[in-house]
C-alpha cells in the first residue's frame, strides 16, 4: 500500500465531488464519440485492402463521391437563371417626379434637357435596375443570365445588361456631345434622386428553378446486389471501389437511423464512457485517494484523460489521419513526472481503452500503445535534464517498432502476399518525435496546475541563483549549514525511497529568511553577539522571524509553493528552547506567553518535510558537540529525533517508524564520516638528531 494512501470518512460533499468528476467526463466523452458506424476497417484510396474480403449482405446504391457531385452541380449552375420581378410603377413615378422637379426648380436649364433625361430614365428602367447587394450576389454565384418577369410574361436577360443605381447614374451622365448637354447642367439636376431599383429578387421562383436543375442530377452510378463481392484481400482500393465502400457505410448508417437503434447506441456509448471513468475513479479511491483531495491533481488527470480520446475521436470522425501519429506516451510521461509511475500506467491504459471504442481494429492499437506507455513509465525514472526525455523517446520508438513488427510476423508477414505497412512505422516515428514537445509543455503545466518538476528543482538547486549566491556572501555560516543539511536529507531520501531532489532543493532554501538578520544567528557570528543587548523575548522573535522572512523572500523571488512549504515546516510548531528555558530560569514565578517562543508552523505534512526537519535539527546540534565519537554522535541523533517524535511533529505526515530508524542510521553514518578524527602526520626531525648510519657490510662472493 502506498505511504500516501489513507482512508478517511467520506462526507456528502466528497461523494458529490466524485460524482461530478464522473458526470463531466462521461458527458464530454459521449459528445465527442464518433456516431458513424464503421464497416470494420480503415481504408484509403490507392492502398491495398489487407483485411478479409467484403461481401454485400444487402442490396444498395453506389453513390457518387462528394467531389463528383460538386463538379456536376457546378456544371448545371450555368443553366441557373434566378427570377426578378419588374416593378412597372417605379418608372412612371420617377419620370413624373423628374418632370415636376425640372419645371419648378430648374428654369435656367434648357427645355430640351428634360426630354433627353426622360428618355435616359426610360431606357435604364426598361433594361432594369437591380439592388447592389443582389447584383453582387449574382456575380459571386457566377450567374450569366437572369429572368425578368411582369405579370405572366418572363424574358431572359444577360446579367451584364442590367444596371445598379450607380451604373445607371453613370449611364445617364455619360454624354459625349457636350455642345448640346453640358455636364454642369446635368450635375445641377441631381439625378440620383430619380434612380432606384425596379427589380425585386423572387426567392421562391429562383429556388424552384434551382431545384428543377438539381432534379436533373443523378447522385448514384449503379447498384450492388446481395452476395456481390465488394473488395478482396490485397486488392488496390481504386476510385470505384472507394465509392462502393463509402456507399456501404452510408447504407449501414441509414439502417441504424431508427429511434430504438439510435437510443441503443447512445446508451452503449454512455455506459462504456461511464465504466472507463468509474475505473479511473476507483483506482484513485483504492490506491491514491490523497490525490482526490487535491483539486489541481484531479483537474490535471481529468484533462489528460479527456484530451487524447477527443483528439482520437476527431481524427476518426473526419478521417483526417491515422491515429498512430498521436503521441499517446505524452500522457504517462506527464503523470510520471508530476505524480507517480503506477498512476501513470493505470491512467494510460484506461485512456487507451477509452480511445479504442472509436477504432475498427483496436487490438493492434492497444498492444502497441500499451507497450509504449510501459516503456515511458519504466525508462523515465527522473527527469532532471533534457537527455533523460530524449532517451525515453528513443526507447518508446524502438518498443513500438518492435511490437508492431511482432504483430506483423504473427499476422503472416512475408507470406500470403502481405508486406510491411511502411506508413504505420512512419506514423509511429512521427508520434515518438512529437513526444519531445512534452519537455516544452512541462513549464506550462507547472504554471497552470501549480506542480514542480525535477527539471525546475534542479535549476533551483544551482548555487549561482541570485538568492543562494546572496546567502553564500552575506551569511556564509548559514550557507554551509544548508549545504550540509541538503546532503544529509538527500541521502536519507534516497535510502527510504522519498523524493531526494525535492528535499535537497527544499533544504537549500529552508533558511533563506536568515538573510534579513544574519548576525543574530551563531553560525554567522565572529565574536560579537547582538543578542546581549536584547531581551529574551526580542531575541526569540528575531530567531523565530526567519521563517516569516523566508516566506516573504520566497514570494519575492517566485519560488514554487512546494519549496515554501519546506521553509514554514522545517521547525514546525517547535519552540526556541534556548530562549524559552533561559526565560523560565530567569523568571521562575512569572507566567510565560509561550506563543512568543513558538514557531508559527505548521508541522511537516510530507515525508520529505519530515526528513528536512530531522536533518536540520541533527546538523545544527552536531556543531555543539564537545567531542566527536561514535557514541556521542549516535546519542545526539537519537536524542534529537526521539524528541521530535515525542513532541508529535510527525503525526500529520506519512513517514513510518521504519523510515525514521533508517534515517537515524544514515545520519549517524554520515556524521561519523564528516567529523572523523584525522591522522596526525609525523614531523621531520633535524639532520643532527638523525640516528648514526650503519656501516656498510661487505658482501663476500
Amino acid at each position: 500500500m502506498s505511504r500516501n494512501h489513507h482512508y478517511r470518512t467520506l462526507h456528502t460533499r466528497d461523494y458529490l465531488y466524485r460524482l461530478a468528476f464522473c458526470v463531466i467526463s462521461v458527458t464530454i466523452l459521449v459528445l465527442g464519440m464518433p456516431t458513424e458506424q464503421k464497416i470494420g476497417h480503415d481504408y484509403k484510396l490507392g492502398e491495398p485492402w489487407d483485411d478479409s474480403p467484403v461481401i454485400a449482405t444487402d442490396s444498395f446504391r453506389i453513390w457518387k463521391s462528394d467531389e463528383t457531385l460538386a463538379r456536376e452541380r457546378d456544371s448545371l449552375l450555368q443553366f441557373y437563371e434566378p427570377y426578378f420581378e419588374i416593378n412597372q410603377s417605379v418608372q412612371d413615378e420617377q419620370i413624373a417626379a423628374f418632370k415636376e422637379d425640372f419645371k419648378m426648380n430648374h428654369p435656367d436649364v434648357p427645355e430640351h434637357y428634360m426630354k433627353h433625361i426622360q428618355e435616359k430614365l426610360a431606357e435604364i428602367y426598361r433594361r432594369g435596375v437591380m439592388e447592389v447587394s443582389d447584383y453582387d450576389e449574382m456575380k459571386e454565384e457566377e450567374v450569366q443570365y437572369v429572368r425578368l418577369y411582369a405579370e405572366n410574361e418572363a424574358i431572359g436577360c444577360p446579367l451584364q445588361n442590367l444596371f445598379t443605381p450607380k451604373t445607371a447614374y453613370e449611364f445617364v451622365m455619360d454624354e459625349k456631345d457636350t455642345l448640346h448637354y453640358a455636364l454642369f447642367h446635368l450635375q445641377h439636376l441631381d439625378l440620383t434622386r430619380f434612380i432606384s431599383s425596379n427589380l425585386r429578387f423572387d426567392i421562391e421562383k429562383s429556388q424552384q428553378q434551382r431545384q428543377e436543375l438539381n432534379d436533373y442530377l443523378i447522385p448514384y452510378i449503379g447498384r450492388v446486389k446481395v452476395g456481390e463481392k465488394i473488395v478482396d484481400r490485397g486488392q488496390i482500393v481504386d476510385e470505384y471501389t472507394y465509392n462502393v465502400l463509402n456507399s456501404l457505410e452510408k447504407h449501414q448508417q441509414e439502417r441504424s437511423k431508427t429511434t430504438a437503434e439510435r437510443l441503443s447506441r447512445l446508451g452503449g456509448r454512455i455506459l462504456y464512457a461511464s465504466i472507463m471513468s468509474l475505473f479511473l475513479l476507483l483506482y484513485f479511491q483504492q490506491f491514491r485517494n490523497d490525490y482526490l483531495e487535491r483539486l489541481r491533481t484531479v483537474v490535471f488527470v481529468t484533462c489528460l484523460y479527456l484530451i487524447f480520446p477527443l483528439i482520437t475521436y476527431a481524427l476518426v470522425q473526419h478521417k483526417l489521419m491515422n491515429v498512430l501519429v498521436i503521441p499517446y506516451c505524452i500522457l504517462p510521461i506527464f503523470v510520471r513526472i508530476f505524480l507517480d509511475s503506477r498512476t501513470a500506467f493505470v491512467t494510460h491504459i484506461i485512456t487507451l481503452f477509452t480511445c479504442a471504442i472509436a477504432l475498427s481494429n483496436p487490438f493492434e492499437f492497444l498492444v502497441i500503445q500499451a507497450f509504449a506507455g510501459l516503456t515511458a513509465s519504466y525508462s523515465l525514472r527522473q527527469l532532471t535534464q533534457r537527455s533523460d526525455l530524449f532517451t525515453t523517446v528513443v526507447l518508446v520508438i524502438i518498443s513500438t517498432y518492435a511490437t508492431h513488427f511482432c504483430l506483423d510476423l504473427i499476422d503472416g508477414l512475408f507470406f500470403e502476399g502481405k508486406a510491411i505497412e511502411v506508413w504505420d512505422y512512419i506514423y509511429l516515428g512521427i508520434a515518438g518525435i512529437l513526444s519531445t514537445i512534452s519537455y516544452l509543455l512541462i513549464f506550462a503545466i507547472e504554471r497552470l496546475f501549480g506542480f514542480t518538476s525535477n527539471v525546475t528543482l534542479v535549476e533551483l538547486s544551482n548555487i549561482n541563483n541570485q538568492i543562494l549566491r546572496r546567502l553564500s556572501e552575506e551569511a556564509p555560516g548559514t550557507f554551509q549549514h544548508t549545504m550540509q543539511v541538503a546532503n544529509l536529507a538527500a541521502e536519507v531520501a534516497n535510502h527510504i525511497g522519498a523524493k531526494s531532489q525535492l528535499v535537497r532543493t527544499g533544504a537549500l532554501y529552508h533558511d533563506i529568511g536568515k538573510l534579513e538578520n544574519p548576525v543574530f544567528f551563531t553560525e554567522n557570528q565572529t565574536g560579537v553577539n547582538p543578542h546581549e543587548g536584547l531581551s529574551l523575548e526580542e531575541s526569540a522573535q528575531i530567531i523565530i522571524g526567519h521563517v516569516r522572512d523566508g516566506l516573504r523572500l520566497a514570494e519575492k523571488h517566485k519560488l514554487p509553493k512546494v519549496i515554501m512549504d519546506f521553509i514554514c515546516t522545517h521547525h514546525g510548531k517547535s519552540m526556541a528552547k534556548y530562549f524559552y528555558i533561559s526565560y523560565k530560569n530567569q523568571f521562575p514565578d512569572k507566567e510565560i506567553d509561550e506563543t512568543l517562543f513558538t514557531y508559527p508552523g505548521p508541522n511537516p505534512a510530507t515525508t520529505e518535510q519530515a526528513i528536512l526537519m530531522m536533518a536540520d535539527g541533527v546538523e545544527a546540534a552536531s556543531r555543539s558537540l564537545p567531542s566527536y565519537t561514535e557514541e556521542s554522535i549516535s546519542a545526539l541523533v537519537d536524542k534529537i529525533i526521539d524528541g521530535q517524535i515525542r513532541e508529535g511533529y510527525f503525526n500529520q505526515c506519512p513517514i513510518t517508524f521504519l523510515d525514521i530508524q533508517a534515517a537515524k542510521e544514515v545520519f549517524k553514518s554520515k556524521l561519523k564520516t564528516i567529523y572523523h578524527t584525522r591522522i596526525s602526520y609525523p614531523e621531520l626531525k633535524p639532520a643532527a638528531e638523525e640516528a648514526p648510519k650503519k656501516k656498510k657490510r661487505k658482501l663476500k662472493f
